[in-house]
């Protein structure tokens, strides 16, 4: 038995410096670069792609097997004017040769592996084909080729242990033409550093680009990979900092990244410049605000947990400019997204992020013209059909249109094409609202409906910081319902249809004196001059209303203040923007207090409202004047002969005609 022993030793030793001998002995006899030729016409058969690599090639086996080459380079198909796709300078492994063999291809012992000026060029031409597109033919199928059956084997690494000694990416290239639009983006300067790499300790890591002559870096450490890669986590922790402008911190871990991969991340983006960034990169800031301020200051804080079938953002602070934003979020089943969220925003300015207002002409202001509409294509609503969302959203203040709002709750949910906010509440000036709202997406054309409860908003306020008009004042209170079908301006219009109530209490119309131009009629159409502002006081202004197809009509708008009672009567079309009312003033006899609904005798002059919106035109009812108690008095008076003349009706006409586009936003 010793024998035996003894003499399979021997063999085995023998066999051993056999094999060390002919490692050493085969390079010395063998050129490598004989077989150049051969390699280059099978790449080029292979990608049907030219293929050139220098004829200095050096091989060696013992103790590394080391392998260089330099000036490899795969050109480009026809129909592209760049002659390469890719090319290397010079490349260099070596691998200890004696591990490897011993552990049949388990343990591999790296030294040098050196790639120097690695180069690729994506183009894509006028004619919209892309140079990394290979021949259909090397990457098909064979039609005989029998798919593998059963369950795929457990994901495992094909190898024991890895060392790297030296790993080296120099000076490396990407760059993007574009004929089609002309665009050319070039990443040079790449270099990619791994020191000492082992699969059972972290790994550091070094790299860093010029991306449109702005640097780019990554720092940091990933690993240990030898259990994280079969089914357990892989440390990592990163600093990114890129265009002297933006930095940013990933720790956390990789999760089964061979298998199924997820990731658990602590991900935090320090204050940072939108706009510096995209300054540092020469290219112009992609949307313009009405404040050239805005979007100044970004910070971001959040947990990211992420896999193929969940995506979680939790914890998560955004700061934006003067904005705190604390959120949490998760997406779910991405072929039908499930979305939830819930959003604390503790104030922003939105009218800051909106587009600047036109500059207006210094020429003569000419008659508004509408533009000619163009019919856009179809919206296509089925990403919001799949959509399945829950989500809250609170804002401590918000100012938009100049209005400014607090307090807002919203809450928003979504299924099978109907989206619902409800409840809808918030509060401003002095008052509050609620309400809720759906859209109907379920058809090619959206469905909306609308419920709105006002309750005691100060008026004035609201009109001066919106419309910059002092005209109204009042406690409102409303409520209205309406629905809507389309998706465009128009078609809403066409298609609104509703009720509701407008009911303003102890307030004043400015800018006119209904009662003291009954009383005077020269100082109400411009006969005497007036020093103080005029206005008219008014207990309660109710204004119900019905909404049909555009056109709303209101049967008995009333106005009561002490010396004067209004009621107005009629129609306002949307859709044509025109006018037709009828408004009926009466001066009673004495001044009694809120709620004295008593009829009196007095004075009644009714006014006719037509035109247009923007130009509303006024004149009396002589019909409805004749049949007063008083017809023949105050016809024949000279100061109401010149009125029905519409000789100094023009005075009353233009103030009547400020506060309504005041009110119309005109």
């Amino acid at each position: 038995m010793k024998k035996v022993l003894k003499w399979g030793a021997i063999i085995f030793a023998s066999l051993i410096v056999v094999i060390i001998a002919a490692l050493l002995i085969i390079p010395m006899f063998v050129d490598a670069n004989k077989y150049i030729p051969e390699l280059e016409k099978f790449v080029s058969k292979t990608t049907n792609r030219p293929f050139s690599v220098a004829d200095d090639a050096k091989l060696s086996l013992f103790p590394w097997a080391t392998l260089a080459f330099s000036d490899l380079k795969l050109g480009n198909p026809s129909g592209f004017q760049e002659n390469e796709f890719a090319s290397i300078k010079s490349f260099e492994i070596r691998v200890k040769l004696l591990p490897l063999l011993l552990s049949f291809f388990k343990e591999i012992e790296i030294s040098r592996f050196i790639l120097d000026q690695p180069r690729i060029v994506l183009v894509k031409n006028k004619n919209g084909n892309v140079n990394w597109e290979f021949s259909k033919e090397t990457t098909q199928t064979p039609k005989d080729a029998k798919k593998p059956m059963g369950k795929p084997s457990a994901t495992t690494l094909p190898i024991g242990a890895l060392t790297v000694g030296d790993f080296s990416l120099k000076d490396g290239a990407v760059l993007w033409i574009d004929h089609s639009t002309d665009t050319r983006k070039e990443v040079s300067a790449i270099n990619l550093t791994l020191k000492d790499a082992a699969l059972d300790r972290p790994v550091q890591l070094a790299f860093s680009a010029q991306m449109d002559k702005q640097p780019l870096s990554i720092e940091g450490f990933v690993g240990p990979l030898a259990q994280g890669l079969e089914g357990g986590s892989v440390p990592l922790d990163l600093s990114v900092n890129a265009f002297k402008e933006l930095s940013m911190q990933l720790k956390g871990n990789l999760n089964n990244p061979l298998a199924s991969p997820a990731a658990n991340i602590d991900l935090k983006v320090v204050e940072f410049s939108p706009r510096k960034l995209l300054a540092a990169l020469e290219q112009p800031f992609p949307v313009a605000t009405a404040d050239p301020t805005a979007l100044n200051r970004v910070a971001l804080k959040a947990q990211v947990n992420a896999s193929s079938k969940n995506v979680s953002l939790s914890s998560g602070l955004l700061d934006l400019d003067d904005s705190k934003l604390k959120f949490s979020m998760n997406a779910s089943e991405f072929s039908r997204p499930k979305i939830t969220f819930d959003l604390n925003l503790d104030e922003i300015n939105l009218d800051r992020y909106l587009p600047p207002q036109p500059e207006k002409p210094a020429t003569a202001k000419q008659p508004a013209q509408k533009a000619p509409t163009q019919k856009a294509g179809k919206t296509d609503y089925t990403p919001l059909r799949q959509l399945i969302m829950d989500g809250q959203l609170n804002i401590g203040k918000l100012t938009v249109s100049k209005a400014k709002i607090n307090d807002i709750y919203l809450k928003v949910s979504a299924r099978n094409g109907i989206i619902n906010l409800d409840p809808l509440q918030l509060k401003m000036y002095q008052g509050g609202a609620a309400g809720k709202a759906a859209l109907n997406v379920q058809q090619d054309v959206p469905k909306s409906n609308l419920d709105l409860n006002v309750n005691n908003i100060q008026i004035n306020p609201l009109i001066k910081d919106v419309l910059q008009k002092d005209i109204l004042e009042g406690a409102t209170n409303a409520k209205l319902t309406l629905s809507m079908i389309g998706d465009d301006p128009a078609s809403i219009k066409k298609s609104l249809n509703g009720e509701g109530t407008f009911v303003f209490n102890d307030g004043a119309i400015k800018g006119i004196d209904l009662a003291g131009m009954a009383r005077n009629i020269k100082t109400a159409f411009g006969g005497e001059k007036v020093t103080e502002r005029p206005k008219t006081d008014f207990t309660e202004l109710a204004a119900p209303f019905s909404i049909k197809n555009g056109v709303v009509n209101t049967p008995q708008t009333s106005l009561k203040s002490p010396l004067l009672r209004i009621i107005a009567a009629g129609n306002a079309d949307l859709v044509n923007e025109t006018l037709d009312f009828r408004v009926e003033p009466k001066v009673v006899s004495t001044i009694k207090g809120q709620g004295d609904e008593t009829q009196r005798s007095g004075i009644m002059v009714p006014v006719l409202v037509s035109g247009t919106f923007a130009a509303p035109k006024f004149r009396p009812d002589l019909k409805g004047a004749a049949t007063q108690e008083l017809e023949k008095k105050v016809l024949e008076s000279k100061e109401v002969k010149k009125v029905l003349e519409k000789e100094e009706l023009k005075p009353l006409e233009e103030k009547t005609k400020g506060v309504l586009k005041g009110i119309l936003g005109q």
